[in-house]
Order: structure tokens, then sequence, then C-alpha cells
């Protein structure tokens, strides 16, 4: 006989079976039993929390010859036909391959004959939001006013691509996400009936990786003890097969991250790339474990909020109380954005180093949470005695020492307008004088010798004028210039750098001398 997976084997056969869905089963039941059914329901929630389960289950109950509180009894022959799948009764369509306006439309038709046993004709319609819109028009008149013996359950993941108008005839009921706790109790249960040795700690792991579906869990638990056939499953064990990190290591990892050590971060993925784990796993169970030291910082009571082991705990307590909450979000902000990008990343091992990098560098981003963590790694260098900050007043007797260091400026002879009108001629081979970048910048301004006996460089174009005085003003340029000009031509010659506004003409301003000047930048002396 073929081996049947755990997910179907321990399908839920009455409502009382099914987990984690109470406030559904509950409802449904009373209304069975008042004999209140309605004509059309819609079963909306994530995968494997039991919507086709329960569909299966109503559909027995309301055609059951011997129900018992609202559950099917399992034995007469409606009930067994409807399990065996071969009840003409309850039809099953998958929208996904059935979506079309004639799928519908035999519908359609088909309803108009009554049921052959039982009392109702049950119609399953699961990935509902896969239908066309056609097809969703031509369902619209039989969902609302079917036979009385009708009933269309619909089914889906995606509740958002359902139009209101389908919305509308529905009694809605949403599953929820299954929880670890209730998740990891009926692994166990199935676990004790195929006489499955596990120990605890794995099935909570295989609950918590399973994100709120039973389904997945038992599909995750089949493949575990496939592995590890006839041999206890234990924790280690789960993590080889899922490809995962054991928390120990998050904490090592979370620990280097804080005393910025990039190489010992790197040197730890590398142990994780050398066992074969999976990569967009780690990061998004690191995230996880990121998620559960930031709800214990915020928490007294982190044994009611973190599943852990009383040692584990203790652990993750010691390593929030080494990082702040500002600076735990900007952990998790920046492992988030990567876990989106891992997605189609051609080589993730890459990605993930860069961010391990960023994590320990706060000063390679400008945002607010950085700099916050870049405050407190300062403070903590100084309370540490690793950062000395100097408070000793600075002496006269090395003040003056500074100032026997500085050059002295050259005396040189007050430049006239006729030395001035000459440096503004010769202003090409002048400037070749000046370094590179400035030299650039020089060949967009304009010359102008002034009645004031000063030269002016001025300036049409904003950028150009600010990469040239930078953001601290024109002092330091000024000097520059005024000392090439005094080296070259024996005067004292003194420069104003200006902007030339919008609303200003240059020969308004000036008395301009270009006739009298060579642009051209030439490397040649005075």
């Amino acid at each position: 006989m073929s081996y049947t997976a755990l997910y179907r084997k321990f399908r839920p056969d009455d409502f009382e079976n099914v987990k984690g869905q109470e406030h559904i089963t509950s409802t449904l039941k009373n209304q069975i039993k008042a004999d209140r059914i309605g004509h059309a329901y819609l079963f909306c929630g994530t995968r494997g929390t039991g919507k086709t389960s329960v569909a299966k289950i109503f559909a027995k109950a309301v055609n059951c010859l011997h129900p018992a509180d609202g559950n099917p009894c399992n034995e007469c022959e409606v009930c067994k036909s409807i399990q065996r799948g071969s009840s003409m009764n309850v039809i099953e369509i998958d929208a996904a391959s059935n979506n079309g306006v004639e799928n519908i439309r035999q519908i359609v038709e088909e309803v108009k004959y009554s049921p052959t046993e039982g009392k109702y004709k049950v119609y399953i319609v699961d990935e509902v939001h896969m239908l066309s819109i056609g097809a969703f028009n031509a369902l619209l008149k039989t969902l609302e006013e079917p036979p009385s013996y009708v009933i269309f359950i619909l089914a889906t993941t995606e509740v958002h691509k359902i139009p209101i108008t389908i919305l509308s005839r529905c009694q809605r009921y949403d599953f929820k996400r299954i929880s670890v706790q209730t998740i990891s109790e009926r692994m166990k249960e199935l676990c004790t009936i195929e006489e499955m040795d596990t120990e605890d700690k794995a099935l909570q792991y295989i609950a918590k990786t399973a994100d709120g579906s039973m389904r997945d869990a038992l599909s995750l638990l089949d493949q575990c003890s496939a592995f590890y056939m006839n041999e206890k499953l234990t924790y280690e064990n789960v993590l080889e097969v899922l490809g995962a990190v054991d928390t120990e290591v998050f904490g090592r990892l979370l620990r280097s991250i804080v005393a910025e050590d990039s190489v010992a971060c790197i040197h730890q993925l590398d142990e994780i790339v050398t066992l074969g784990r999976d990569l967009s796993q780690f990061v998004t169970d690191f995230v996880w474990y990121l998620r559960n030291l930031l709800l214990i910082s915020a928490s007294d009571n982190a044994e009611e909020v973190v599943d852990a082991s009383e040692q584990r705990l203790e652990a993750m307590k010691e390593e929030a109380g080494m990082v702040s909450i500002d600076v735990l979000m900007r952990y998790i902000r920046i492992l988030s954005e990567l876990t989106s990008s891992l997605k189609y990343a051609a080589n993730k091992r890459i990605l993930i180093e860069v961010a391990l990098i960023k994590l320990t560098r706060p000063a390679m981003e400008k945002n607010y949470d950085s700099l916050i963590q870049r405050l407190e790694s300062l403070e903590n260098k100084i309370e540490n005695g690793e950062f000395h900050v100097s408070t000793a007043p600075v002496t006269a007797q090395k003040t003056s020492e500074s100032e026997e260091e500085k050059p002295v400026k050259k005396q040189r002879q007050r430049a006239v307008p006729e030395d001035v009108k000459l440096a503004a001629s010769n202003w090409g081979k002048l400037v070749g004088r000046l370094p590179g970048s400035e030299k650039a910048f020089l060949k967009d301004c304009r010359i102008s010798a002034g009645d004031d006996n000063k030269l002016y460089l001025v300036f049409q174009d904003e950028i150009n004028y600010t990469m040239f005085v930078g953001h601290n003003g024109t002092g330091e340029k000024k000097s520059q210039i005024e000392e090439m000009l005094g080296e070259a031509t024996g005067k004292e010659i003194e420069v104003e750098i200006e902007l030339l506004k919008p609303e200003e003409s240059y020969h308004d301003k000036f008395t301009e001398i270009k006739s009298m000047i060579n642009m051209e930048i030439e490397e040649e002396d005075f």
C-alpha cells in the first residue's frame, strides 16, 4: 500500500478536530443545529489553515443522516461517500484551472437538478479569486438566489481580488493563522499515534517555521522524519534538514555586530555557508531573533512574549541590554530591506556581507537611527576609557610657538591701476600657476579691473562658484590667488571673488576689460 502524507492522512473529519478555528466551527455548528443554513459562504485566510477541510466537514454535516451536536456522524453512507470523494452531491471545483465563463455556465445548468441523496447539493469552489470577470458575472444571479437545496462555499487566499458584488452575497469567515503552540500540540498527538520519537524543541521549531499553517507544519514534519527514519528527531536534526541556524549562532553574531567587529561577522557567515545553511532562511531567522530581543527590551515579562528555554532566555536578556531599542530597530530595518533583495539575488552571500558591514559601521548611513548608534558607541568608548578627550588648556608658550611656526607674509608695494590691468591682461598665464582643480573652475569666470585697484573674478554660474569657493567662504581661495599674483608681479593686488546675481548685468556693475585678457590658460612664467 502506498504511503499517505501526514496532512492527508490526518485531515480533520469533524469540527472538533479542526484546530485553531473555534470561532468558525462553533458558528457553523450552531447554524446546523438551528437549521439556519446559509446559501453562500466565503472562507478566506492564508494557506493551510483549514478552509477546504471545514468546507468538506460542513458538506457532510448538512447531509448527514445522523448528525450529533452539529457534527457529521462519519458512519452513515452519505458521510462515507463524501469522505471518499464519490458523492454526487458535493462538487469540488478548482477555479485556478476552471476559471472561464463556460465552466461557470455549466455549474448554473447543473444546479437545476436536485440532489440524488441527502438534503443539499454543495459546490466547493477553491481559489475562487482566479475566476475571470466574466465568470464572476455569470455566477452572480445564481449565487444570490440559488435553489433551496444548493449551497456554495467559496474559498480563497486573496479575498481582496473578489468583486464586491460577490462579497455582498456571501457570509464571510476569516480563518486565522494557527498559533505555534496549537500546531506543536497537534504534531505531538500525531507523533504519538505514528510512534515517532521526537523532541519537543524540534516540534516547536517546525511549528514556528510553518508560519501559522498546519498543512505546512505536517509537510515539514514528514520531510524531517523521512530524512531521519527510525531515529529520534532532534532539534539539531530539524535545523540540518531545513537549512536553519541555531539561536546561539545569532547571539554570537549579534555580539560581534555590537562590538563593530566586521571581520568576526564575516567569519561567522563563512561558517554558516560551509555548513550548507540556506542564506535566505538565515536572514529571516536573524530578523525574528532581533524581534524577540526588541520585545524583551520593551516588556517587563520576557517569558510571556518570547518562546525560549530558561537558559537561552537569560542570554537573550543580556544581549538585549547591550543594545538600545533604536539600534535594534535599525538592525531590523537593514535586514528587512536585505530580505526583499535576496529573493532575486544572483549572489546572496555578497549582499549579506555588505549588510553585516553596514550594521557594524553606522557611519556608512546618514539617517537618524545610524546617528543614534554612533553617539551610543562614542559614549560607550568614553565610559570604557577607549576614547580620551583632552581638557588641558592651551598655554601661552604653545601659542607663541605656533605663531613662530607660521610663515611670515612678504610685504609688497600696493598695486596701482596699471598693475591690475597688466595682471588681468596676462591672466591666462598667471592662472597656470594654480592647481589643476582651481584652473578648471576659473575658466568660467570673467576678469575685471575695478576702479578701486582690485582685480575682480566674477562667476556667472552658481555651481562653479560654489565648487570653487566651497561652503566656508572665499577666504582661503582669495589668499591663494593674491599670493600667486604677488609672486608673479611683485605687487600687492587685492582680489575679490563674486557671483553675479540673476538681476544684475555684468556691464552695469564692472568695467569690462575682456578684450585685454588672454583667457587661454598657459603654463608659462609671467
